[in-house]
């Protein structure tokens, strides 16, 4: 018999365990620590989508894998109001979260060993991950030329990007799209901060006309309701984009038992239903952004992209990515290193501004001592 080869070892260490004894650091300060880290919400869910939870909480049946008839409806509104995106009927899948469908998508798809997944170069690094777990080969490119001939299964583009906050345009979106078409390439799109664009910025969607000529063909848009809706702890997302390849999804999820429980389906369809409760939180996070990137190119940090998404891309003369997490955590406040999402990382941090207002003010006061 073949020795037994675990999935753990195909994949790197978890990269928050590394900032275990930082945070230590950081929580010894005498106010406290300030965690601008991992980027989760702190703000109360609102109470129509705690509502909606409840009055869905007597569900004692097993809930639809593809979603009540209700959800799929909100999401396809939510998509044409907030968006422009009119996507086919049935085109839309309720997941267990983004990060899940993220790590999963390569396995899902059939993919493995011999096949390439891409990903860019500053990514969010479950999309290596979910390459490894399927057993194909992650290769991290900002540029689709230096592929070359290899023989493409998967990209991912990332926009507004995590961590830097950059923004991908609709010329860039296109030419990514004609890229894959050319190839017979699926796009996956993680779009999950698309509504949290700052200043003059404008996401864009990869299924919007503009980029995809009005065909979702080998294209697929993930979202989550983490951020937008203060939904983490719901585990609340979809996809959507090519009816063929959303309809293979469902059919293995529905064998694996990938199933968004039913009071959550409610909630979610409540979030997706009300865009004001989503504007009253972005602009929470528009000042406490404001007071933060203030506060650091103030203290001699730079501030880089940010244009979108939940993060400062900060970097300062002094210090390389983790003597930076060091130092702020010596003034109890934490961040995440560059490093973590890859090697051109690795002179910045990136700075969440997903505290509280109090400890927003915390950091701002101790960055100007």
């Amino acid at each position: 018999m073949g020795e037994r080869r675990p999935v753990t070892d195909r994949l790197p260490t978890f990269p928050w365990d590394r900032l275990a004894p930082y945070k230590r650091t950081a929580a010894a300060h005498p106010d406290g620590i300030v965690d601008l880290s991992v980027g989760t919400p702190v703000d109360p869910v609102p109470p129509n989508l705690r509502a909606a939870l409840a009055d869905a909480s007597d569900s004692p049946g097993y809930p639809l894998t593809w979603g009540t008839p209700e959800l799929r409806a909100s999401i396809q509104d939510w998509l044409e109001r907030r968006h422009d995106v009119r996507v086919a009927d049935g085109a839309v899948l309720p997941t267990v979260g983004s990060k899940e469908l993220v790590a999963w998508l390569p396995t899902l798809l059939g993919l493995g060993p011999g096949d390439t997944v891409v990903h860019p170069e500053l990514a969010y690094p479950t999309y290596d991950a979910g390459a490894r777990v399927a057993g194909a080969t992650p290769v991290a490119s900002d540029s689709l030329t230096a592929l070359g001939p290899a023989d493409v299964k998967l990209l991912w583009v990332n926009s507004p990007a995590n961590p830097t906050g950059r923004v991908l345009g609709r010329d860039h979106l296109r030419k990514v799209v004609e890229w894959a078409r050319e190839r017979d390439t699926i796009v996956a799109s993680d779009e999950c901060y698309l509504d949290l664009g700052w200043d003059d910025a404008e996401p864009v969607s990869i299924l919007h006309p503009d980029v995809c000529g009005g065909s979702h063909a080998n294209l697929l848009a993930v979202h989550s309701l983490s951020k937008r809706s203060n939904l983490a702890g719901y585990r609340g997302a979809f996809v959507a984009g090519d009816p063929d390849l959303v309809a293979e999804l469902l059919a293995v999820r529905k064998h694996a038992g990938m199933i968004v429980p039913a009071p959550v389906q409610a909630a979610m369809r409540a979030a997706l239903d009300d865009d004001a409760h989503a504007a009253e939180q972005k602009e929470r996070y528009r000042a406490r952004r404001t007071r933060l990137r203030a506060a650091f190119e103030g203290a001699g940090w730079s501030v880089e992209h940010s244009d979108a998404g939940l993060y400062l891309w900060a970097s300062h003369p002094d210090h390389d990515a983790w003597g930076a997490v060091a130092a702020l955590a010596e003034r109890g406040v934490l961040v995440a290193p560059g490093a973590f999402y890859g090697p051109t990382g690795e002179r910045h941090v990136r700075v969440a501004f997903t505290a509280t207002d109090e400890r927003v003010g915390a950091a701002v006061a101790r960055l100007a001592e």
